[in-house]
């Protein structure tokens, strides 16, 4: 390996990479590598992962073989080397991008030892033709960037990293490996060097705390996308990514960022690779402000001035989380991490892990525990974030989260913890956090009868709580170490030696209970998120005025109140003062059909009000929308109309046929007429069309809980409820 100089350390950080210092653990790893050990570096983004393994290759004899998950990210570290000097060769991509000439050049700089640093995609090994090439050359050490993709247990598992080991072997068993990541739990630390046989490694851990960031989850609702408009807009001319789980939310949402006013682009793996990188690019030359995107982008960009980032779905696990979320304010300076919860989206996230072999199904529910955990849970989110990969965090308050700026209420729950640890030595430290906590609550599920612990001695012990309350006690004991969890059985409870001791000398645990986001938990949140909150903002005079306005219209028609414009749609109204037909069309369940059938009357009432009070209409925040060219639903208005089964329609648009219902009262909703009575008149009992129309005839509200409950849920199904509800709409109301 090469000799250590410490001056030339130096000379090369200060001439090649423009720094005069090295930053943390950076100058001990790099002598760590050069002295030929196995390395490990876990180093949270912003840290300078890449100068750890680039500088060391740049004073080593031969060429270094840096392992990458992405073309992008290859490319961007390659520019950036090429940039500090003057000979291109000095390093290179190989991966199936290349044409065959410049596959050539390549071949030839390494040959002719000109290229020190080579980045390679681990498919890329795996053919006999590269081992044998790569074999023939002078290898210094390998860099596996990114390394977490070697674990099940990580948040962005890929299989082929998994066969690297054997792959090193067949080039040169010898060479000294340095493997790094900026987000890895103890669990995926350890995953990642057994694999790769470097459990001798060099272990250099960086603390997982990026005090600049400040953390927030706020309670998703049917106005998420104005709260990221307004969000965006209150913060002009900044960076920021907005972060949504699939293609179809990436694009509908850049557009309507677009067509709001904000320079925004899309970015996902769908996108052929020439419209990734030029929005990639304008994004990073500052031609846009916003990237809308899946979890395909930011894996190795490097823009240290994104000001905030934004989760319009919670993502899959916390390693996830912390990574896109590391993204902001890699300069030190101002970073904002906003996150949108509804437990909701983490169902549909469980039906995703369907497919999955039972141990995949069982590591992915376990990922999605920790994320809820994160966001309902009322402890400081530094604190949770950094417990959760392995590191304690000491302040008792952040300044730089949701939690500690609007603490919660905090009680001593040192009996409860007591309870809840002699629970889990009662079950025999067998079982997970929600058998204890509906044992303690008393609930006779199938998984407790099963247990036989419908009979045990904790059953309902405290029973005076429910299992949501139990579960926040056990999410806070973990916390405080009085408690673990068993990774490798799957997220099983466990009590530590802390845990045993606490129990014969308990002492005051202050804790705090769960956000409730169902119940919209309005206490927790300061004024400025209220204000983004379901009602606020509503004009109550008004909205007043416009449900007397619909009363009469109703009567006038013999219609419920309901057919003619929803609560919401009104609240909408009081919110935003729509004082034209267009503007009407953007408001909340508002389509151009219903807009023309019922608007005028509230239009003028509308003007006149305004005119009178002299308000200021919010015009900047009326969220304008892309005109609606889904071709999912002019192509379900076009198969209804030739009175194609629903069943056939949710087959060939690859639906769920609850999904399928959904895009159809979507559609009523906007006003468009739609004739289902050939499907209603073949598939529901007459007598059942009849009872549930007349219902909703005499109904104050089309609430489908209120009407299962009217109706009888014994007796009628939710799905002809629905059925008939989308039909007594689009007859009467469109």
């Amino acid at each position: 390996m090469a000799k250590i100089d410490e001056k030339s350390l130096h000379d090369l950080l200060k001439n090649v990479f423009g720094f005069d210092q090295f930053k943390g653990n950076q100058k001990a790893i790099i002598k760590s590598i050069l002295s030929g050990n196995n390395t490990f570096v876990l180093m949270p983004t912003g840290g300078g992962k890449s100068l750890c393994y680039q500088l060391p290759a740049l004073m080593s004899e031969g060429t270094t073989i840096v392992v990458s998950p992405l073309i992008a990210l290859m490319k961007n570290q390659v520019d950036m080397i090429r940039n500090f000097g003057a000979d291109t060769g000095i390093a290179h991509v190989m991966n199936s991008s290349l044409s065959k000439a410049e596959l050539m050049q390549v071949r030839e700089d390494l040959v002719n030892k000109k290229t020190k640093l080579l980045y390679v995609a681990p498919e890329s090994l795996t053919k006999e033709e590269t081992l044998e090439f790569l074999r023939g050359l002078d290898i210094a050490f390998f860099a596996i960037d990114e390394a977490h993709c070697i674990s099940e247990w990580g948040h962005d598992f890929r299989p082929e990293y998994r066969r690297l080991r054997p792959i090193i072997n067949a080039i040169n068993p010898k060479l000294p490996i340095i493997a790094l990541t900026a987000t890895a739990t103890v669990k995926v630390q350890q995953d990642i060097m057994k694999n790769l046989e470097i459990q001798d490694a060099k272990i250099f851990k960086s603390s997982f705390d990026r005090p600049n960031l400040y953390y927030e989850v706020r309670p998703k609702t049917k106005d998420v996308v104005k709260d990221i408009i307004k969000y965006i807009k209150s913060n002009p001319g900044k960076s920021g990514i907005v972060y949504t789980l699939s293609r179809k939310k990436v694009e509908e949402l850049a557009e309507t960022l677009q067509v709001n006013g904000i320079k925004a682009l899309p970015y996902h793996a769908g996108l052929d690779s020439q419209t990734r990188k030029e929005n990639q690019d304008k994004f990073l030359m500052e031609e846009v402000d916003v990237i809308v995107a899946t979890i395909a982008f930011g894996m190795g960009i490097d823009k240290p001035d994104i000001r905030f980032v934004i989760h319009h779905d919670m993502p899959k696990s916390l390693e996830g989380y912390y990574q896109e979320t590391g993204r902001a304010g890699r300069d030190g300076g101002e970073g904002n991490c906003i996150a949108f919860y509804d437990y909701e989206d983490i169902h549909k996230l469980e039906k995703f892990n369907k497919g999955k072999n039972v141990a995949e199904q069982e590591i992915a529910r376990e990922l999605l525990n920790e994320t809820v955990t994160y966001a309902e849970s009322p402890v400081c989110r530094h604190k949770l974030l950094l417990h959760y990969f392995g590191e304690e965090y000491d302040k008792e308050n952040c300044g730089a989260c949701d939690n500690c700026l609007n603490p919660k209420v905090r009680f001593d729950g040192q009996e409860d913890i007591k309870l809840v640890i002699e629970a889990v030595l009662a079950t025999k430290q067998l079982f997970k956090t929600k058998h204890i906590s509906e044992l303690l609550a008393g609930k006779e599920t199938g998984d407790i009868k099963t247990a036989k612990h419908d009979t045990n001695e904790y059953f309902g012990a405290g029973d005076d709580h429910d299992e949501k309350y139990w579960t926040s006690i056990i999410r806070q004991a973990l916390v405080n170490k009085l408690l673990t969890k068993d990774i490798d059985n799957y997220g099983i409870l466990k009590v530590p030696k802390e845990g045993k001791d606490f129990i014969k000398k308990p002492y005051p645990v202050m804790v705090a209970m769960d956000h409730d986001y169902d119940k919209g938990d309005e206490d927790d949140f300061d004024e400025e998120r209220v204000a983004l909150s379901k009602d606020s903002g509503t004009d109550k005079t008004l909205f007043s005025m416009l449900k007397d306005l619909r009363k009469t219209i109703a009567k006038k028609k013999n219609l419920p109140p309901f057919v003619i414009f929803q609560d919401p749609s009104l609240e909408d109204m009081a919110i935003q003062y729509p004082i034209t037909m267009e503007e009407l069309t953007q408001i909340a369940g508002v389509g151009a059909g219903k807009a023309q059938k019922f608007g005028q009357p509230f239009i003028d009432l509308i003007k006149e009000y305004v005119e009178e009070n002299e308000i200021t209409r919010p015009n900047d925040m009326v969220v304008k929308s892309v005109v609606n060219k889904s071709a999912l639903k002019i192509s379900i208005i076009q198969n209804i109309d030739k009175e194609i089964p629903l069943e056939d329609i949710a087959y060939s648009k690859n639906l769920e046929f609850d999904e399928l219902l959904t895009e159809i009262e979507s559609i009523v909703a906007s006003g468009t007429h739609l004739d289902i009575r050939y499907y209603t008149r073949d598939n529901i009992d007459q007598y059942h069309q009849e009872d549930i129309i007349q219902y909703f005839r005499e109904a104050e509200s089309d609430d489908l809980e209120t009407a299962m409950k009217t109706l009888g849920e014994n007796e009628y199904e939710e799905e002809e409820v629905r059925l008939m509800r989308i039909q007594f709409l689009s007859e009467v109301g469109n």
